[in-house]
């Protein structure tokens, strides 16, 4: 069982999404926080394998939160939630530490399966903001030398991470176990020294890499 915890100030916001998350079978809600703080104290305690993390909520906002919640001892994968429109705030959620940037209205399906595949190791992206991820992702910054130090195998694993695909997919693409291509992307995270894939994705396009 996936667990979720949801953070979100408005109440029918979270009560929405609980329904969807626990009709799944699958995944399941284990506390709803009502701004930041909350959701850094809950998730202490309750160690969640997932948060939903609205980016807009009073006191201490979700990209605050976000960066805190990378730095506990075993950090939960943070999807950040926002309205359309508020793209302004993905380098910022990415930066955070947030391995995926979904709006409001997707639909129940398109969450369940963007939450799964972020529970195997991938990243998800909204449509509408994926031109602003790729804009970030692309920005200037010397990234080729740290690329260069991998391997030819953990080139193909960044590869295909930079794509969004989750270990259990690059493991099928590259034939290996998943045990194997996370034996791979901890090494990656390693020598390139970046907190999480999403940080790791951004070094392979800044360095061309998935221009190949």
């Amino acid at each position: 069982m996936i667990t979720v915890l949801l953070a979100d100030d408005d109440p029918a916001a979270r009560q929405s999404l609980r329904t969807i998350v626990d009709s799944s079978g699958d995944l399941r809600v284990v506390a709803e926080a009502w701004d930041g703080r909350s959701a850094i104290d809950q998730a202490r305690v309750l160690l969640p394998d997932l948060v939903l993390m609205d980016i807009r909520m009073p006191g201490t906002d979700g990209i605050a939160a976000t960066r805190a919640l990378r730095r506990l001892p075993a950090p939960p994968a943070v999807v950040a939630l926002t309205a359309f429109g508020d793209d302004a705030y993905v380098e910022q959620a990415l930066a955070a530490g947030a391995v995926g940037f979904l709006l409001k209205d997707t639909p129940p399906g398109e969450l369940l399966g963007a939450l799964r595949n972020v529970a195997q190791g991938g990243a998800v992206f909204a449509p509408a903001v994926t031109g602003k991820v790729i804009d970030v992702m692309t920005g200037d910054g010397p990234q080729a030398a740290l690329v260069q130090s991998l391997t030819d195998r953990q080139l193909d694993v960044l590869r295909l991470l930079a794509h969004g695909l989750s270990n259990q997919e690059i493991g099928a693409e590259l034939g290996m176990t998943e045990g194997t291509v996370k034996g791979h992307v901890s090494q990656i995270l390693e020598r390139l020294g970046a907190a999480n894939r999403v940080a790791a994705a951004r070094i392979a396009y800044r360095a061309g890499l998935c221009d190949q």
